[in-house]
C-alpha cells in the first residue's frame, strides 16, 4: 500500500494484536481510512444492491473452486505478502509471519508462527535464508522491539534475515539498516550470496527521518554461508532529475504521486532486467551488474496513474503489467464514478533491443465487477500462471477478490476467472480483501487481510498447461523463468 497522504498522529503503545506505529504505509492507510470512516452512515452500493454479494458470502466464476481457508491467526494483525519454497508457503504479516504446510491444499497445517512486529514484514525466502522488510520507526532491531516516533534518531528500519534451515524453528541471524527503512524488497540471488533491492520513499514532511531527495534504491548483498555480514554496498540513483514532480489532487482528479523512491521492484534475473514501480514513475532497468543497475527507459502516466506501485513481466520478458494504487489501497475504487483506467493495471509492451529497449503503452485492465462503497479496491499484487503460449496472470484486488485474466493480445485485456468475497461491512467502509493471490504449482494461495490463507484452483484450458510447469521457490518479485 501506499504510503498515507494525511498525517499520522496515532501514538499508542505495541500490542500483539495492534499495528505496530509505522511510517503509513500499505495497511496504515487502511487503518487511517477506515478509522476515519468508523461510525458514518452506510455509504450506496456502487450498483444494485443484487450485483454485490452479501457480507462474507463467498462467489466464484464456473471455473475457479475454492478448496479451503484457514483462518488469520490470533498473533496476526493485518496479513501482507507470500513467498513459496517446496512444500512451504511463508505469509507474512503485520506482527511477522507464519509458516505453512502446503502439502494437501485443501488441509494446510501451520508448521512455525513467528512473532516480530514491524510493518508491513513483506517477505521472500532463497535458499536457507528468509528476509522480512521493516518500514516502520522502531526501538532497535530485535524482534522484541516497540514503536516510537519517527523523529527519534534511534529509531531502527530495514532488512531482517532469518534462518529457516528448520521450518519448525526459524532463527533470526541478521538485521541491516536501509535508508528509509523497507517497505517492499526483491531478491537478486547467485550461487554464493544474494543481493536484495531495498525499495522505500519519502511520504511526507511529517517523517523527518526520510525527506527527499531519495532518489534510490539500498543494494543489500547477503553472504549466504555468513548471513551475519549481510551489509548495504551500493545505492545506486535512479532519478538523477528528481523523478516525477508530482500533480496536486484537484475536485475532479486524483494527485500524481511525486518519485522519492521506489515503491517495488521486479527482478527478472534471468534476462537481467527489472521493472520498477516508483511512485509517479515507471522504468525499465538493466541488472548485469546487480550492484549498479541501469535505467534503460522510463513513463510516466500523469492521466490515469496515481501511484505506480508494483510490476510484472510477461515470461518472455516483452511485456511489463504495471498496477496503479489509487487511494493508497484504503479507497473504494471499484466503481462506476472511479471508472475503467484509474486504480487499473497499466499493460506495456518492451519494444528494441538492449539499450534501447522502450516501454509502449497498450491498454488499461480493471476488474469488470463493481464493488460496494464499503470495500476497499484496487489494483494490487499478483503474478503470472505459467500458461503455455498465453499471457495470463492472477492478481489480488484488496475487496474485489482475485482475478484471472489475460493479456496475451496487449490491447484488449479480458478476465478468464475469479474469486470474491462480500464486503467486510455494508455500513462504512471497512478493510479486508487479498493483499496478494499467486500461482504456485497448480494452485492460487491469497492472504486476506482479514480472513487468512485462501487456495484456490482453476480449471480452464487456457491456464490448464501451467500445472506441468513445477518451481521449487518462487518469490513472486523474483520472476523466475519458467521455460528455460
Amino acid at each position: 500500500m501506499e504510503r498515507a497522504i494525511l498525517p499520522w498522529s496515532t501514538t499508542r503503545e505495541d500490542a500483539v494484536t495492534s499495528l505496530p506505529r509505522a511510517r503509513p504505509g500499505r495497511l496504515a492507510l487502511l487503518a487511517a481510512a477506515a478509522a476515519m470512516l468508523l461510525g458514518m452512515a452506510s455509504a450506496a452500493p456502487a450498483t444494485a444492491e443484487g450485483d454485490i454479494p452479501g457480507v462474507d458470502e463467498i462467489v466464484t466464476s464456473d471455473n475457479v473452486e475454492h478448496l479451503s481457508n484457514t483462518p488469520k491467526q490470533a498473533l496476526a494483525s493485518y496479513n501482507s505478502d507470500l513467498a513459496f519454497q517446496g512444500k512451504y508457503a511463508f505469509a507474512g504479516n503485520y506482527d511477522g509471519f507464519v509458516i505453512y504446510d502446503i502439502s494437501h491444499p485443501k488441509s494446510p497445517e501451520i508448521v512455525s508462527q513467528v512473532l516480530c512486529p514491524g510493518s508491513q514484514n513483506d517477505i521472500s525466502v532463497s535458499g536457507n535464508l528468509l528476509f522480512l522488510s521493516t518500514d516502520s520507526s522502531r526501538t532497535d532491531n530485535s524482534c522484541a522491539s516497540t514503536s516510537q516516533p519517527a523523529t527519534e534518531k534511534s529509531s531502527w528500519e530495514g532488512i531482517k534475515v532469518f534462518d529457516i534451515s528448520d521450518k519448525a524453528n526459524p532463527v533470526y541471524v541478521a538485521a541491516v539498516e536501509t535508508s528509509c527503512g523497507s517497505h517492499t524488497h526483491s531478491l537478486v540471488p547467485s550461487k554464493r550470496d544474494v543481493y536484495v533491492y531495498v525499495s522505500s520513499y519519502s511520504p511526507s514532511a511529517a517523517f523527518p527521518d526520510c525527506q527527499p531527495p531519495h532518489d534510490g534504491i539500498s543494494v543489500v548483498k547477503v553472504p549466504r554461508s555468513h548471513p551475519e555480514d549481510a551489509a548495504v554496498v551500493g545505492f545506486p540513483v535512479l532519478f538523477p532529475d528528481g523523478g516525477n514532480p508530482g500533480i496536486p489532487a484537484t475536485d475532479t482528479h486524483a494527485r500524481v504521486a511525486e518519485t522519492t523512491g521506489c515503491h517495488d521492484i521486479t527482478a527478472y534475473p534471468a534476462l537481467k532486467l527489472a521493472a520498477g514501480a516508483c511512485m509517479g514513475d515507471g522504468i525499465l532497468l538493466d541488472i548485469s551488474d546487480p550492484v549498479n543497475p541501469k535505467v534503460i527507459d522510463r513513463v510516466q502516466d500523469n492521466v490515469n496513474f496515481s501511484f505506480w506501485h508494483s510490476a510484472t513481466f510477461n515470461a518472455r520478458g516483452t511485456k511489463v503489467v504495471f498496477t496503479d494504487e489509487l487511494g493508497g489501497g484504503g479507497g473504494a475504487e471499484c466503481n462506476a464514478a472511479v471508472g475503467p483506467d484509474r486504480g487499473a493495471d497499466g499493460i506495456y509492451d518492451i519494444t528494441g533491443k538492449g539499450d534501447h529497449r522502450k516501454l509502449v503503452f497498450r491498454a488499461y485492465y480493471k476488474i469488470p465487477r463493481a464493488q460496494a462503497d464499503t470495500e476497499n479496491c484496487v489494483a494490487h499484487n499478483g503474478s503470472l500462471i505459467p500458461a503455455a503460449g498465453r499471457d495470463i496472470m492472477v492478481q489480488a484486488w484488496y475487496q474485489g477478490g482475485v482475478s484471472v485474466w489475460d493479456f496475451t493480445d496487449s490491447a484488449n485485456p479480458k478476465e478468464i476467472g475469479f474469486f470474491e468475497r462480500g464486503p467486510v461491512s455494508t455500513g462504512a467502509l471497512s478493510i479486508g480483501g487479498s493483499w496478494s493471490a499467486y500461482y504456485y504449482n497448480g494452485y492460487i494461495y491469497s492472504n486476506d487481510i482479514a480472513k487468512g490463507f485462501d487456495v484456490l484452483k482453476i480449471s480452464d484450458r487456457r491456464t490448464d498447461s501451467a500445472r506441468k510447469v513445477r518451481l521449487g521457490e518462487l518469490n513472486v518479485q523474483t520472476q523466475p523463468d519458467y521455460y528455460r
